[in-house]
């Protein structure tokens, strides 16, 4: 007996797109919460262990938390997501050089995906999308499907 050639169907990338989004506006999601949870144990977090170059606890405590709200918040949303990934690779970048060196692969991880969505977008289950900040998906297996969908 042969095998026969068995195709997996390909995975959508608009799913995958919104997958990425909502599991990174989760983790950065929960760390902004944090902070604000507890505001004079983050700024002192920040002047003992954080320690980030030039920027005093309070302004370095103030901006990740706020670029932990705000993007997060876009990104599970969709929209600005291209704009939303650039402070959150600063922070990685940031953080791996400077705080946590040993936690590459987390921050490998995480800025994978936000490459990825930097250079796709959020895809068409996203606010980009809806609005028109996105294009409709051409030259891809989904943007083709599409294609012949309404033809």
């Amino acid at each position: 007996m042969g095998r026969k050639n068995h195709r997996m169907l390909p995975f959508p990338l608009s799913i995958a797109q919104l997958f990425f989004r909502l599991a990174i506006a989760s983790v950065v999601l929960k760390a902004g919460l944090t902070k604000t949870a507890s505001w004079g144990g983050t700024v002192q977090r920040f002047a003992d262990e954080y320690q980030v170059p030039i920027l005093p606890p309070e302004v370095a405590a103030l901006m990740a938390a706020t670029f932990e709200l705000s993007c997060s918040t876009l990104l599970a949303l969709g929209l600005a997501t291209r704009v939303a990934t650039l402070p959150l690779l600063g922070m990685i970048a940031v953080i791996q050089t400077f705080v946590y060196p040993h936690a590459w692969s987390d921050h490998l991880t995480w800025g994978s995906i936000l490459i990825f969505l930097l250079t796709r977008g959020g895809g068409p289950l996203s606010l980009d999308y809806l609005v028109g900040l996105e294009p409709a998906p051409t030259g891809t297996a989904e943007g083709e499907h599409h294609a012949q969908r309404r033809a």
